[in-house]
């Protein structure tokens, strides 16, 4: 078992130390590691540990198959930082993984949990499949006691899968907008200055924009033209509830080799299709992304610029935490709008 001495302070200068020590200093509104691990104390080192309230300092001796709380969240960060992930280095047992690009963070919920039925273990995480930035700060770990036995580091290992940030790519897309209202020019649209702002945050743009009437065989002929010209992503608008004359569905429907969903328990946008044809994938889009900041679109387009194409399985889970709060920006982690 580990052996914990304590020095007097001026009897400590030369020594090594063998943990973080932090220091609180209100006036300044500065928290954090003052001494670190390994660090040598000198004369001028005196003042300042009295100030923080050490007369004498620890001294510590692992015993074999003991590991400090350094090492430890080093060898846990090692396990968890995947593709696109950086690791900084251990302070107070304490490991901070950020985002090294743009993209949409993305690791196994189940792995995390099973880490933290340890009580020595603390890993908390931005919510799954959400965009980050370059530089943002996506999960910490923490280890509770100054040391572990190795096992518990082991197992920790074990029950760790690497935590990854896709990036987006920036897939041609194009958007076919439907109402012979929109096409005779009486109303404008408003769905492709949403779009292209939201196109614009995954570094896309519009391949193109037609505007067509509400007959199933001239949206579907919409849709088919964009894909011939190379569109990887055909947004379309208008016509996707259950109204006699809404056909936009049905026209995605014969285009498509593959309709993946139609319908999604999520509010607002519980109208939203996905089909597959000929490697393009083709959404059709509620009517809400009109005048809505988030809807069931936003993570979708998150998923689909990031390369991954959600299962009609997944999709039937966005239920718990599918009713967006409409705030500008969704604080609650498990909100499939929790977008930025």
């Amino acid at each position: 078992m580990a052996k914990i001495s304590y020095v007097h302070v001026e009897d400590a200068l030369g020594m090594a130390l063998s943990h973080d020590m932090t220091q609180i200093d209100v006036k300044n509104g500065f928290k954090g590691a003052r001494f670190k691990k390994g660090q040598i104390l000198r004369e001028e080192d005196i003042p300042v540990l009295r100030s923080m309230g050490k007369e004498s300092i620890s001294i510590l001796e692992l015993d074999d198959g003991e590991v400090h709380e350094d090492d430890a969240a080093s060898r846990l960060a090692e396990r968890l930082r995947g593709e696109g992930i950086s690791s900084e280095a251990p302070e107070e047992g304490k490991v901070s993984l950020s985002a090294l690009w743009n993209g949409l963070l993305v690791y196994n919920e189940e792995s995390i949990h099973s880490i933290n039925d340890d009580p020595d273990w603390i890993v908390a995480t931005a919510a799954d499949k959400v965009p980050v930035k370059k530089g943002e700060r996506v999960a910490g770990i923490r280890i509770i006691p100054l040391l572990m036995k190795d096992e518990q580091v082991r197992r920790g290992e074990e029950a760790a899968l690497p935590m990854t940030v896709l990036p987006f790519a920036p897939l041609r897309t194009a958007l076919v907008t439907t109402g012979k209202e929109l096409a005779e020019g009486r109303v404008r649209d408003g769905f492709a200055p949403k779009l292209k702002g939201k196109l614009a945050g995954y570094g896309a743009s519009l391949l193109g924009q037609a505007v067509v009437g509400d007959e199933r065989e001239e949206i579907a002929a919409a849709i088919r033209g964009f894909i011939q010209q190379g569109a990887e992503l055909v947004i379309t608008t208008g016509g996707m509830s259950v109204d006699p004359d809404d056909r936009t569905a049905g026209a995605i429907a014969s285009v498509a080799e593959e309709v993946r969903f139609r319908g999604v328990p999520a509010i607002p946008g519980a109208h939203l299709m996905l089909a597959l044809s000929r490697g393009a994938k083709i959404v059709g889009a509620p009517a809400c992304v009109v005048h809505d900041e988030w809807t069931s679109l936003d993570p979708l387009l998150n998923r689909l610029f990031a390369g991954i194409l959600p299962t009609a399985g997944e999709v039937r889970r966005w239920g718990v935490g599918g009713m967006c709060r409409k705030c500008r920006e969704c604080n609650y982690p498990a909100c499939v709008f929790a977008a930025r």
